[in-house]
């Protein structure tokens, strides 16, 4: 789970907080990744949010987000066998299982992931069955938009499958947490250049209905501490609210310090949850009866 860091400054002082460790996912949202900001409080100026969801925005979908986006907004990504969903390989790590999973769907999980692959398990506290293999688990928390002041980002510019070699290597020297060929397709992503170069970006990717997650919110390491992730997260919440629709995001619920940066910024902390991994069986499982 690549590494996800919290910046803010204290007078002259920069403290990062590591939000996982390295894994595939360092937690689902990974709008923990370097949220720079100068104060940790912010800005002053922008467009005022009614608090709370947006109507609509039932917060129950967030109990499984990742099935509640594959059935419905995100349905065209769904690869499916069974009641067990996962996104095309190239796009995002996660699968979705349903909430109480049975023999069969553990089986499918298996099959649709291939003998052996690491699955990824958001919110899942369950045990794993026979032949599957813990691989980690870290406890996260889910936070969401209860009053964000948003507001466009003026130097913003929308990214797009030609920027992708781009983003691919500002994630590979920030590590955010899984960014693919292509991810881009999940949602909006905005980014900031300077002198031509793209130094920091922010986008959506879980998209259950009436929601949009915060994600791959990185900085360049010589352009922190200019707030650039904190103005990202706030105009890229400003284009879900424009459509309606409510922010949230995940992050290490280890990671007070991040936490205590988004509750600045308007959110809210609304559950505790899981994030981990098990491997499949090598052999291929046959369905139960």
């Amino acid at each position: 789970m690549p590494e996800a860091y919290v910046s803010t400054r204290h007078g002259n002082e920069e403290t990062e907080v590591t939000a996982g460790s390295d894994r595939p996912e360092s937690a689902p949202g990974e709008a923990t990744a370097r949220a720079d900001t100068a104060t940790g409080t912010p800005p002053a100026t922008g467009t005022a949010t009614a608090p709370g969801p947006l109507p609509g925005s039932d917060p129950r979908v967030l109990d499984n987000p990742a099935l509640a986006a594959l059935t419905g907004p995100h349905a065209h990504f769904a690869e499916r066998r069974g009641r067990v969903l996962r996104y095309p390989a190239d796009v995002t790590p996660w699968l979705a299982l349903p909430d109480e999973p049975d023999a069969r769907d553990w089986a499918d999980a298996a099959a649709l992931s291939g003998p052996g692959a690491e699955v990824p398990l958001l919110g899942f506290r369950g045990q794993v069955p026979e032949g599957w293999e813990v691989t980690f688990r870290i406890e996260g928390v889910q936070l969401v938009d209860e009053g964000l002041v948003t507001a466009p980002e003026p130097e913003a510019v929308r990214l797009g499958p030609a920027d992708v070699p781009e983003m691919l290597d500002l994630v590979e020297r920030t590590r955010p947490g899984p960014f693919l060929p292509r991810t881009v397709e999940l949602g909006t992503y905005l980014g900031i250049r300077r002198d031509g170069r793209l130094i920091a970006m922010a986008g959506e990717r879980l998209h259950p209905p009436g929601w949009t997650e915060i994600s791959a919110v990185c900085t360049d390491p010589a352009y922190r501490g200019e707030g650039l992730a904190t103005r990202l997260i706030l105009a890229v919440a400003h284009g879900i609210r424009e459509r309606g629709e409510t922010p949230f995001l995940h992050t290490g619920a280890a990671n007070a310090t991040a936490i205590r940066l988004y509750e600045s910024l308007g959110f809210r902390l609304r559950l505790h949850t899981t994030f981990g991994a098990a491997r499949a069986p090598e052999h291929r499982a046959v369905p139960v009866a």
